[in-house]
């Protein structure tokens, strides 16, 4: 199968390098409180797909950077990462996470939170440890964008009048943004010029948006098993995504009518969610947001042009394919 295949050839190219990430992890992990690290570990250690270290990596080789910063840098952007998801599967009250019990049902919402805060908070003081303040700027920019994003989600939580192009905004300071600064951060390891650096920006931002967007059809479509988290959650909790915002659009006075009081209501039933996934089926919700994902896969490739042919850029063509295709 091409995930399959194109991931691992991804994953024996980079072996030793996200060996070094792994390893890094574990000791950056280490503190006084034994519950920090025990969480951690488990958040860290449980399977992630390593997006975005593999990005920052493969756009700082491919842009020419023959040390080993990447490795701490790369651990540091999978901290990020896991603090946004410690605090989302609080604000979500999720069950589970990469198919296993989500930190907070195991440790309680208000250990989840505090470790988010701990990752963050360890984020930081490596990079000042980096001493490389475009770097930092990156990433508290990003960050920042983050923070707004989430805060935006919750204000628009069951507004059945957010529009696409407002849709797309969130999910960019969300999740995109994130990926924008480890593959921008490649390119300020390698030293290239402005252009270079924007356009892999430009490349990690397109590909976040298809990301976010692939999630969303995934909480319709997925597997619980294979996806590795709760299906249906985004309605439970009263996001209205791409495929909502599609059918929304399409659908009769009566039907809105339907989604807006699920929507609204404090548990939806199963029934309920087959009744709102029947209707983002019936006006082609999920194929709409997968047509969208892959203009944006195409554009993220359309950046890379400027590199000349290498094994990384190969690699990060294919990690922008697999996206797509992903099942989890």
């Amino acid at each position: 199968m091409f995930i399959n295949y194109a991931m691992k050839w991804v994953h024996d190219l980079l072996k030793e390098e996200m060996k070094l990430v792994e390893e890094e992890f574990k000791k950056n992990l280490k503190s006084r409180v034994a519950l920090i690290s025990r969480v951690g570990e488990y958040m860290l250690l449980s399977g992630g797909k390593r997006i975005r270290p593999t990005i920052l990596i493969l756009s700082a080789k491919m842009s020419g950077y023959k040390g080993n910063r990447y490795i701490t840098l790369a651990s540091i952007i999978e901290f990020i990462h896991t603090a946004t998801l410690l605090h989302d599967d609080v604000v979500d009250n999720a069950s589970l996470r990469r198919g296993n019990a989500s930190a907070n049902s195991l440790w309680g919402s208000e250990a989840s939170v505090l470790i988010g805060d701990f990752l963050f908070c360890k984020s930081f003081s490596l990079l000042v440890s980096d001493s490389d303040l475009k770097i930092l700027e990156t990433i508290a920019s990003a960050t920042t964008q983050m923070s707004e994003g989430e805060i935006l989600e919750l204000i628009r939580t069951a507004d059945t009048k957010i529009s696409e192009e407002e849709y797309i905004q969130l999910i960019t300071s969300k999740t995109a943004v994130l990926m924008a600064a480890a593959s921008k951060i490649g390119g300020i390891l390698g030293e290239v010029s402005s252009d270079y650096i924007e356009a892999l920006e430009k490349f990690g931002l397109n590909l976040g948006i298809a990301f976010q967007l692939m999630d969303d059809c995934l909480d319709y479509t997925g597997d619980p098993k294979e996806f590795g988290k709760e299906i249906g959650i985004d309605l439970k909790e009263g996001k209205v995504t791409l495929p909502l915002i599609q059918t929304i659009k399409k659908c009769n006075k009566d039907e809105k009518k339907v989604i807006s009081d699920i929507l609204l209501s404090e548990e939806i039933e199963r029934e309920k969610f087959e009744e709102v996934k029947r209707l983002i089926y019936h006006y082609g919700g999920v194929e709409y947001t997968i047509k969208r994902a892959k203009d944006f896969i195409k554009t993220a490739k359309s950046y890379l042009t400027l590199f000349p042919s290498s094994n990384e850029k190969k690699a990060l063509l294919d990690v922008a394919d697999y996206v797509i295709k992903r099942r989890l």
